[in-house]
């Protein structure tokens, strides 16, 4: 199979979710324009995406909402349960450990790890703060992807402990640019980096239109 951009597997996780509440309102099949609607893209983005992995709805019908949400679904990988470490157990670290939504799409945080000698020990969300001295044992659990809600100082050490440790995928919430081996997944969630995009939006908006400069000859 050739590459598949980022973009289209964004798309796809929308596509999954639109599914979901359509499946809720009891409708069993839905067209390729209704769900481009639901997403505001074109049909014909919808028809390509899909067409990457293969044909999955019939001319005139549209798609079966249960059978193509099981479809995306495997795709996804989300047909099966993922083990995650997570290292960081402060603000943001509690509030995912919170969060019961990643469970229900197949990812089980089995384990967490903290080097704040107050947290090591105590129980959040049932599950005991570690050592993250002992996180290079933390292969014989399993885990392939592993969580970094650390301060940035640390984020790279930390990476760096978890492809020690045998995962596959890290999830950075670290606002800092982190690297891996090429055979490691990683994906940044830098939440400060979306609100300065926003605030620039929002200055441009309220902002005069400033006359361009003629060009010089």
């Amino acid at each position: 199979m050739a590459r598949i951009s980022e973009s289209t597997v964004r798309r796809l996780s929308h596509y999954y979710r639109v599914l979901a509440e359509v499946e809720a309102e009891g409708r069993r099949m839905i067209s390729s324009h209704r769900l481009a609607e639901r997403e505001g893209i074109t049909s014909a983005q919808v028809r390509k995406d899909l067409s990457c992995f293969g044909s999955f709805g019939r001319r005139g019908l549209g798609y079966n909402v249960q059978h193509l949400r099981g479809e995306i679904r495997s795709i996804l990988g989300l047909d099966r349960r993922w083990r995650v470490l997570l290292v960081g157990a402060g603000h943001i670290g509690s509030a995912l450990l919170a969060y019961r939504g990643f469970a229900a799409q197949g990812f089980d945080i089995v384990a967490v790890y903290d080097r704040d000698p107050s947290r090591i020990g105590q129980k959040n969300a049932g599950l005991v703060v570690q050592d993250i001295a002992d996180l290079p044992r933390a292969g014989a659990q399993g885990a392939e992807v592993g969580v970094i809600a650390t301060p940035i100082k640390s984020a790279q050490e930390v990476a760096d402990a978890l492809v020690a440790a045998g995962v596959r995928g890290i999830l950075n919430f670290a606002p800092r640019k982190l690297f891996v081996p090429a055979h490691v997944a990683l994906r940044t969630v830098d939440m400060t980096m979306e609100f300065e995009s926003l605030s620039f939006e929002l200055h441009q908006a309220r902002a005069p239109r400033r006359r361009r400069a003629p060009s010089g000859g």
